[in-house]
């Protein structure tokens, strides 16, 4: 093992042991690490650039060298014997190269140990056709969170599904299911490419990393409509965030369009926090969930999006509920502080007075 090798692995070890998600190197500083949402510096020597550069030159797989060597800036994933699995992204900043780590807990989680409510999710999970998203910022959970869905349809439900992924990031062992996982650059040469091979790939279900574009969209909605189900995730902070989002997918001109297909194919929206835990450190999981029922549909049809929030914020449906609904119900556990809840609210005025009992009829 190179020196250069050696202090990466000390850095990435020391962030594993200490549960941190997120590495972050930029040459001539020491590490940093981010715990519980905070980033850290880590008390050690500066590493040059000339030792970031060689670790990329090393790890990053030939096939990618070209966009590190050209574009200035590549994804890739690394394992680390004894250590873990992290994805990788390089790239330079002021003429300098820096690597920010992920770490991946390969084996995929469970809802229990992620502390994700089972019904809502397990209502969604079992869902035989649609486009099911998982939406939030950078950080907060999508991917575990999806993983913990596969992982319970892998155990219990004989589906093929099919991911494709940049990098791959959970592995699946087969169980009741069968994974086939495609990881872009490696196994295809594009996602475009994947994308248009993967309904002639015979899926159940398929996972998709990210909703990018419009024809990533399109795609997902051909296979909602032929009986597959889609997961995928999308930056997005709020239910009526992803809606939106969805229909910037159109020109001004579809919207007609827009409102008969996202109607039809849309199962549900899953967004996610991470809220500071009240004891013990870490982060717990704050939801809020959409399952696109008739009444739902009905809205997006007749273009009355505005009036998707008043479901989540009625309580009607356990399986559809507000970010404010899942703020209450952590706070009353004494799992969030009150301040953490009120900081993270999407309408802390309106948590304030579900906190003393009141709610506001929509």
């Amino acid at each position: 093992m190179s020196d250069h090798t050696e202090v990466f692995n000390d850095l990435l070890r020391l962030a594993v042991e200490s549960g941190a998600s997120d590495v972050v190197i930029k040459s001539d500083k020491p590490g940093y690490v981010r715990l519980s949402g905070r980033l850290k510096p880590v008390d050690m020597d500066p590493i040059s650039a000339e030792e970031v550069a060689a670790f990329v030159h090393e790890f990053v797989p030939e096939v990618f060298r070209p966009n590190w060597e050209t574009v200035g800036q590549v994804d890739f994933a690394y394992a680390a014997d004894e250590i873990g699995r992290f994805r990788v992204n390089a790239f330079h900043q002021r003429g300098t190269p820096s690597i920010v780590f992920r770490h991946i807990k390969s084996r995929a989680p469970s809802f229990e140990e992620l502390g994700l409510q089972a019904d809502p999710l397990l209502k969604l999970a079992q869902a035989k056709d649609g486009i099911l998203l998982i939406c939030g910022a950078t950080g907060s959970g999508k991917s575990s969170t999806m993983a913990a869905m596969l992982n319970w349809i892998n155990r219990n439900l004989d589906r093929h599904i099919v991911t494709l992924e940049d990098p791959i990031e959970f592995t699946f062992q087969d169980d009741k299911s069968v994974f086939q996982q495609r990881e872009i650059g490696l196994d295809v040469p594009s996602f475009e490419l994947a994308i248009k091979a993967v309904l002639r790939q015979n899926p159940d279900i398929i996972l998709i990393g990210e909703m990018r574009d419009r024809e990533t969209f399109e795609t997902a909605i051909s296979a909602a409509e032929t009986g597959h189900l889609v997961l995928s995730t999308m930056h997005a902070a709020t239910v009526a965030q992803s809606l939106t989002r969805l229909f910037e997918f159109f020109p001004p001109e579809q919207m007609a369009q827009a409102r008969r297909q996202i109607a039809g194919t849309l199962r549900g929206f899953i967004c996610q926090k991470l809220i500071p835990a009240l004891e013990g450190g870490g982060r717990v999981p704050a939801n809020e969930i959409l399952n696109a029922d008739a009444t739902v549909k009905n809205l997006i049809l007749e273009g009355h999006n505005e009036k998707v929030q008043g479901l989540l914020e009625s309580g009607i449906d356990s399986t559809s509920f507000s970010f404010n609904r899942d703020l209450l119900r952590l706070v009353q556990g004494g799992l969030v502080s009150k301040a953490d809840a009120l900081r993270f609210s999407p309408n802390p005025q309106a948590l304030e007075m579900n906190l003393k009992g009141i709610f506001f009829k929509t």
